[in-house]
């Protein structure tokens, strides 16, 4: 019989601590089967996003910073 449960961890010098609320369940003997499940990040890499961040365009007289006021006026 198989019981499954699933929690987020980060790996800390090449190891998963196991949250203490799942630690009392197991038997220091027992073995586990440990399934890896990586987040990646939603940036696109590609399309045109990725391509003016990676190369921004140059406007003639644009200036290349806009304060928090100048974005707001009308």
């Amino acid at each position: 019989m198989s019981n499954s449960v699933e929690f987020t961890a980060k790996i800390k010098q090449g190891l998963i601590e196991i949250p203490e609320e799942y630690q009392q369940e197991l038997n220091p003997e027992e073995e586990i089967t440990v399934i890896l499940i990586k987040h990646q990040k939603r940036i696109s890499q590609t399309g045109i996003i990725a391509e003016l961040t990676d190369n921004p365009i140059s406007v003639p007289g644009w200036r290349n910073k806009l304060t928090r006021d100048d974005i707001y006026q009308l």
